[in-house]
């Protein structure tokens, strides 16, 4: 590809493609960000940011504002239903292991931080947007909107795991498939609750509860179920029915929930790899290039190294792709397996997991830790703004 000349091209203005316009901007590139939604105001509830992509955070100046938002404290660990603790763990210990805190932040926050971070006028919601021609070393990409083309160096495509650039680029890909199961979400203050931050696994099922920053509690469950299946009556029954008589401080969750706090999803993954990241002129990023399921917390966090990365690749983007490719298919294919292993449904596989992470939680945390070492030691191929609260070590 011959030089970008400066014009970049975002298509989705969600966490990855805000933080590639963020990052874009400040190596001098003119950005636009095209939104089809009516605001920045993203659907979901919380994300879970590990040092990976603090470090990536870091590399647009972002990474400390949001670690000062690290609301894990103390203990916290794995649960059965009934509250019997099968591992435990501290936010202390996982950041000495991976260099850094887990921060759990409200998606708004973050999205409003990098907003922040861009000129006046470069997002346009409610601007739906198509790829007209993904251009080559010779020509511009082009960007069809209701108000006119576009042309482009560069388009990033961050449109989301039904990404239409991914289409349009590989039309012979299979696309997105259902995972399996289906999750709910809610952000809500639930007043007196206290607890130690935790993820059970159930037959078929889990639920994590978390604090945030501001004082609110983040909740979340999945479950096995067909694709499409909704409560005959409202989501908050349906998780009272599903984890009603679960361990506290789940039933005070629920009872404090309205029908309308609860967001429901079914969740879908690209069980088959993409060949390329990149074609012409344009390339995908996040959810579009990989969408995995939530069980490692990793989806947004690898949109946001992507987004680093492409930066620092915007000349090259077979270098994007090489750099991007393999560590994302990892990943993803790890997260599909521990999805498998937390919804098992045959109580005898049920009875040897837990038996196995309890034997391995009295042997060492560090051990239950070691296999998120490949994923949170990860940096970026550029400096990090300097961090006072990152070790040396880990720049």
């Amino acid at each position: 590809m011959s030089h970008t000349t400066g014009r970049a091209v975002v298509i989705g203005g969600g966490i990855g493609g805000l933080t590639a316009a963020a990052a874009l901007h400040q190596r001098g590139l003119h950005v636009t960000v095209l939104e089809r939604a009516a605001s920045l105001e993203p659907v979901g509830a919380a994300i879970s940011l590990a040092p990976n992509s603090l470090r990536a955070l870091d590399v647009i100046g972002l990474g400390d504002e949001i670690r000062d938002l690290a609301a894990w404290q103390g203990d916290g660990g794995l649960r059965t239903p009934g509250g019997r603790w099968l591992s435990r763990s501290s936010a202390d210990a996982a950041a000495e292991r991976f260099g850094g805190p887990l921060v759990l932040l409200h998606r708004s926050t973050l999205v409003t931080s990098l907003a922040a971070l861009l000129p006046p006028d470069t997002v346009r919601t409610a601007a739906p947007a198509t790829l007209a021609d993904p251009g080559d070393a010779d020509r511009p990409a082009r960007v069809s909107t209701p108000h006119g083309e576009l042309e482009a160096d560069l388009v990033v495509a961050a449109d989301g795991i039904h990404s239409a650039v991914r289409r349009s680029l590989f039309p012979e890909h299979p696309g997105a498939v259902y995972s399996g199961f289906t999750t709910w979400r809610v952000v809500i203050p639930v007043p007196g609750a206290e607890f130690a931050s935790h993820e059970t696994w159930g037959r078929g099922r889990i639920w994590g509860t978390h604090p945030l920053k501001d004082g609110r509690i983040y909740a979340y469950a999945a479950a096995l179920a067909p694709a499409g299946e909704r409560a005959p009556d409202d989501e908050r029954a349906e998780l009272l029915r599903r984890y009603g008589d679960w361990h506290h401080p789940i039933p005070a969750v629920l009872a404090a929930a309205r029908p309308e706090d609860v967001l429901r999803h079914d969740v879908h993954h690209l069980a088959r790899p993409l060949p390329a990241f990149h074609r012409g002129r344009v390339a995908l990023l996040g959810d579009a290039a990989h969408a995995m399921p939530p069980m490692l917390g990793q989806g947004g966090n690898q949109a946001i190294e992507d987004a680093v990365v492409l930066a620092a690749h915007r000349d090259d983007l077979a270098a994007y792709t090489t750099a991007r490719l393999p560590r994302t298919t990892a990943v993803a294919r790890q997260s599909v397996k521990v999805a498998r292993m937390n919804l098992m449904s045959n109580r005898a596989a049920i009875a040897v997991r837990n038996t196995a992470i309890a034997a391995l939680s009295k042997a060492g945390p560090a051990l239950l830790l070691r296999s998120f070492d490949s994923i949170a030691d990860w940096r970026p191929p550029q400096q990090p703004y300097a961090s006072g609260r990152t070790p040396a070590g880990n720049r």
